[in-house]
This record gives C-alpha cells, sequence and structure tokens, in this order.
C-alpha cells in the first residue's frame, strides 16, 4: 500500500514544528538562565542601616537618594537642671535650618544656619564603600565627610584688626557603619576639627575625636540611638566635656521626627564635639527634636 503523500507532508511539517518549538524554547531557557545568573554575580548591598542621614547630632553613613532634597529642622532647649524658673529649659531654645542634596546615591551636598552663634555651615558627604554579600563582600560601609563652619558674631574687639578666616572653622571625618542584622546597627567616627584662630596661646588648633553610636530597632518605625564622642586628652579644648546623646526615630510617612536629650548645645561638628561644657550625669541636660521632610527634586536618569 502506497503512503498517503497528503499524511507525509503533514507529518514532515508537524516535526519541524516541534524542533522548531524546541529550539526557540531552549533558547528562551538558555536566556532565562543567562539573566539569573547574571542576577546571581550581582553583590547584595546592605540597606537601611540607620533611619536618617543623622544619627542625632552627627551624621550616619546613610545618605538622601539622588535628585532628592531634604528639609531638616532641628530644635533644642536649655538644661532641664534650670529648674520651674526656666520651665525645666524650655524658656531658651536655639534651632538649625538646614538642606541635604543628593547629587547622586553615593554623594550629598549640604548647607545650615544656626541660631548659636549665629552659625552657617556647609559639608559635603561621600559613601567610599558599601556593605554587601554575596559575589562582593564588604563588611562595612563607609563614608567620607568634609565640613566648612563660619561663626558670624559681631567681633568680640571691633577696634583691632578682625580677619574673616579667623571665624572659619574645618571638620573632616570618617564614618565606619555595620548593619549586623535588622535590629543592630553600630558606627565608629573618627574626626578632627581645625580652629584657624583659638582663644588661648596653649589652647590646640587641632582636636581629635573618636566617635561611636547605634541603632536599635524597637519597632518597623522606631528606633533607639546612642551616640558618643570622646575627645583625646592632648587635643582638647580646656573646659570641654564629651558629648552624650540618647534619642529616639519615629519615622511617620513622608518624613523620620527625631526626639533625643543631649548635654551639647551647638548642631555642627565645631560646637557639639569639641565646644560641649555641659555634664550629662549632672542634669546638664537638653532636650531636642529634628524633623525631616524630603522631596524628590529630580528623578534619576536610571
Amino acid at each position: 500500500m502506497n503512503p498517503d503523500p497528503n499524511m507525509i507532508r503533514l507529518r514532515l511539517i508537524t516535526l519541524f514544528t516541534f524542533f522548531s518549538l524546541a529550539a526557540f524554547a531552549q533558547d528562551d531557557l538558555m536566556k532565562m538562565l543567562e539573566e539569573e545568573t547574571e542576577k546571581d554575580k550581582k553583590p547584595d548591598y546592605a540597606t537601611a542601616t540607620f533611619k536618617t542621614t543623622r544619627l542625632i547630632n552627627g551624621h550616619s553613613v546613610e545618605n538622601v537618594a539622588e535628585g532628592v532634597l531634604d528639609f531638616r529642622i532641628s530644635h533644642r532647649f536649655g538644661y532641664v537642671n534650670g529648674g520651674a524658673y526656666e520651665l525645666f529649659g524650655l524658656d531658651e531654645a536655639s534651632m538649625r535650618l538646614g538642606l541635604d542634596y543628593g547629587l547622586t546615591n553615593r554623594w550629598m551636598i549640604g548647607i545650615g544656619r544656626s541660631t548659636y552663634q549665629k552659625q552657617y555651615d556647609g559639608f559635603t558627604k561621600y559613601k567610599l564603600l558599601r556593605q554587601s554579600s554575596g559575589t562582593r563582600v564588604m563588611p562595612v560601609t563607609l563614608s567620607a565627610i568634609a565640613s566648612m563652619m563660619y561663626k558670624s558674631l559681631k567681633d568680640e574687639n571691633p577696634d583691632r584688626e578682625n580677619y574673616v578666616t579667623s571665624k572659619l572653622f574645618y571638620s573632616g571625618q570618617l564614618l565606619i557603619g555595620r548593619k549586623f542584622n535588622e535590629s543592630l546597627s553600630l558606627q565608629l567616627m573618627p574626626t578632627i576639627i581645625h580652629y584657624n584662630l583659638v582663644q588661648g596661646v596653649n589652647d590646640p588648633n587641632d582636636v581629635f575625636a573618636i566617635g561611636a553610636g547605634g541603632r536599635m530597632k524597637l519597632s518597623k518605625r522606631v528606633s533607639l540611638n546612642l551616640e558618643y564622642y570622646y575627645q583625646l586628652p592632648d587635643y582638647k579644648l580646656p573646659g570641654t566635656t564629651n558629648s552624650l546623646a540618647i534619642g529616639v526615630d519615629i519615622e511617620t510617612g513622608g518624613h523620620v521626627f527625631q526626639l533625643y536629650c543631649t548635654n551639647s548645645t551647638g548642631m555642627t561638628e565645631r560646637t557639639y564635639i569639641s565646644e560641649t561644657t555641659g555634664n550629662f550625669f549632672e542634669g546638664d541636660i537638653r532636650l531636642g527634636f529634628t524633623i525631616s521632610r524630603v522631596f524628590t527634586v529630580k528623578k534619576p536618569k536610571h
């Protein structure tokens, strides 16, 4: 019996279609495997080491994202041991207004104005290393900060020759942070503060300090923060104490609300690291808060 030509054609078409589909399926499968392999090659970066760009007084390793503007209002009251006459510090207050902006996801800049000593400040912060696991293991996040401060108070002795540079101060910091788990993050902050002009002949122009701080997550939106700066005794201005601060971060939608207590009056590196005079454990404690509100100014290109 001769085979039906139409049946032969149908079988050939079926076999051709089957092998074609199998080839396409194999190509799609290989493409998917390649994409998964590429994903596996990318390091897994740590995120949300801290809730905001500030630990309490000082910076954290966090940055604002590219194109994001962070408007910060910091308010600090007087010493609580002022008693009822001073309404436990509420009669006295100082504040700082600040604007921070993300040039990239790793580089941010900022400016601010403090009522304390009528001080202006500006800074730049760059994230040099990012904590990661997977194909690239990096145990810590490392950021570098350079800042400049200008005290615009009127000259104490206007009759003598005064220079603008005498009111300028500089600081440099390295921030070394690590997120150990979802609840605990720690950070070290080696710091140098430079004074163009000091009060006493024997006062150091450079103050060296080591800061340490951390965050303990209490809930999804609340964390407990601690921050301490130790000044090296041989590089310390006379009559000053070390800065200590304890605070709570509360995340509420588009902004983070920080409540804290500290023995520091100022809110820039020079004033809280090298010019704190209050003793925290003797009641020289100032209550304060910071409100942070972020705005997307420019959408990133990628």
